[in-house]
């Protein structure tokens, strides 16, 4: 299996898009502006104290405060909050974090208002993101997650993922991290650090180290609260950090920017892998290219369409995802009902374990398979949904079918599931049900082109188009596109976009910068 990392840089958002065989299995689009990721670490302030919870709302700066439960505070934190006094004491000099006073851990059954009180300042990460009415969930328990290690302040041990099942590979690797590990601090060793050599770990250990000295010095540099300390690296930064293995053939970026960010981290956890990391420069939207959107659209949406005619009915509701298995228009098997059940069953559970990781659907997860009578093909299905789901990163649990011939799945749930709307809004009628007649598009656009190029002076840019009105405007040797040329220049470039509805069109300058060019009532 090969693997490929395609990222679409726009202005408002970055899109990354993971590939296995040139198939969609991973998708995450973010606005740029978004800052409350999963791992961003703050120094806030308690807003609530809620103790028929046994937890306090804490103000991050959201528009909806955190939660913070007390179970999350950590077992070091009364440690870290004599450090924080400690440097919160002196602007000029920071006090050395290896000289810092371990305190007696957390009570267990101890309570929240017995141990924080409001307007009192407190460490916390964000564990999980913003979602739907929910403000971020946080913890007291700081760490800072790198490929092969993750370094936690005031932790007191080394632990070996145990996916390393080597005995002597876990005791080298222990002894290891404990000969470099910075005073106070605890690590946790992961998966791919299984056969890595001192340096290549010991590299990645100053450069986390050196992350917790600089949010030190902001804690202690600045005065305004709350304020974020540590923000985590960029989402194509930080999936490549988690999912980067030997089998990628290429990661493509269509900004130089983020492209130099990617390139250089992968240099540094893989020299020899950093080739793979290329820049694309054409005209072509990237993702139209590699033929992203097409499976976007086809893999997104309520109905799912998957193997000869079959189809998966997907909806969300306030409390868990419940999904539908249907055969559709297929035809039944010559082997009779059980066999196209079971044939039906099983491409269900290929698709849904696909559909799971791309919108990364979180919760509870009911499907509602098509009836069995077998045991045998019950238990069947049970393992390949099993085997399908050993690709997801993501904590899972999967119970076998019940009596109801349902299946229930719960899945580590961090951000909002992705919910990408394929269906397309009429561009011309904007939902009154009269359109302008569709004949004189070509004029509205070279009446868009004419202000472009002769009141506002930019001589060369791009417009994006749907692929039918691209190939209207471009076909003839005495093309629409040859005649605005000549007109107007020979910066005029027609190109088609699949993300595009029928009538809509965009315009970039030379730089790709998104040029507004629609009027008030194409914009309502």
């Amino acid at each position: 299996m090969t693997s490929e990392v395609v990222i679409d840089v726009q202005q408002k958002d970055v899109s990354i898009a993971l590939l296995e065989d040139k198939r969609l299995v991973e998708y995450q689009c973010e606005p740029r502006a978004v800052s409350y990721s999963v791992g961003n670490i703050y120094i806030a302030k308690v807003k609530k104290l809620m103790p028929g919870l046994n937890a306090c709302f804490v103000d991050v700066g959201y528009e909806r405060d955190a939660f913070l439960h007390y179970l999350d505070l950590g077992n070091q934190f009364n440690s870290f909050e004599k450090y924080l006094k400690q440097v919160e004491s002196d602007r000029k000099k920071l006090y050395p974090f290896a000289k810092a006073t371990r305190l007696p851990d957390l009570k267990k059954d101890g309570s929240v208002q017995n141990t924080l009180k409001v307007g009192q300042e407190v460490l916390v990460q964000i564990v999980k993101e913003p979602i739907s009415t929910k403000g971020p969930r946080l913890t007291g328990e700081i760490s800072f997650a790198g490929r092969y290690l993750v370094l936690m302040p005031f932790g007191d041990k080394v632990s070996v993922s145990s996916k390393i099942k080597s005995s002597e590979e876990r005791a080298r690797l222990k002894q290891l991290i404990n000969s470099i590990r910075p005073k106070n601090c605890g690590v946790i060793v992961r998966t791919v650090a299984e056969g890595k050599r001192v340096a290549e770990l010991d590299a990645e250990m100053k450069i986390l180290n050196k992350r917790w000295e600089e949010a030190l010095t902001k804690v202690q540099k600045t005065q305004q609260r709350p304020q974020l300390i540590f923000e985590e690296t960029g989402r194509a930064v930080a999936l490549i950090r988690d999912l980067f293995n030997p089998t990628y053939e290429n990661i493509y970026v269509n900004d130089e920017s983020i492209f130099n960010e990617v390139k250089h981290y992968v240099a540094m956890i893989a020299p020899d892998k950093a080739d793979i990391v290329k820049l694309y420069t054409g005209k072509v939207p990237i993702f139209d290219n590699f033929n992203v959107t097409k499976q976007i659209k086809s893999s997104f949406g309520k109905t799912v369409n998957y193997k000869h005619g079959a189809y998966l009915i997907i909806e969300h509701t306030e409390a868990l995802h419940v999904v539908d298995v249907n055969s559709g228009n297929r035809s039944h098997s010559d082997n009779g009902q059980e066999a196209n059940a079971l044939d039906v069953n099983l491409g269900a559970a290929d698709e849904l374990a696909r559909q799971l990781r791309l919108r990364d659907m979180g919760g509870i997860i009911v499907v509602d398979f098509i009836d069995m009578n077998l045991a045998e093909d019950r238990q069947m299905l049970y393992e390949r949904m099993c085997k399908n789901m050993q690709k997801d990163r993501a904590r899972h649990n999967i119970l076998p079918l019940s009596k109801f011939g349902l299946m229930q799945i719960t899945r580590q749930r961090v951000r909002p599931a992705m919910d990408v709307n394929v269906d397309e809004a009429c561009p011309t009628c904007f939902g009154t049900g009269k359109i302008k007649s569709s004949i004189l598009f070509t004029e509205q656009l070279e009446s868009k082109i004419d202000q472009l190029v002769n009141k506002i002076g930019i001589k060369t840019f791009y417009l994006y188009v749907h692929p039918y009105v691209a190939a209207f405007i471009n076909k003839g040797p005495f093309s629409l596109k040859l005649k605005w040329k000549f007109k107007y220049g020979f910066g005029v470039h027609v190109l088609s976009s699949q993300k595009l509805s029928f009538l809509q069109y965009e315009f970039y300058d030379s730089k790709k910068q998104f040029i507004d060019m629609k009027e008030e009532i194409e914009t309502k």
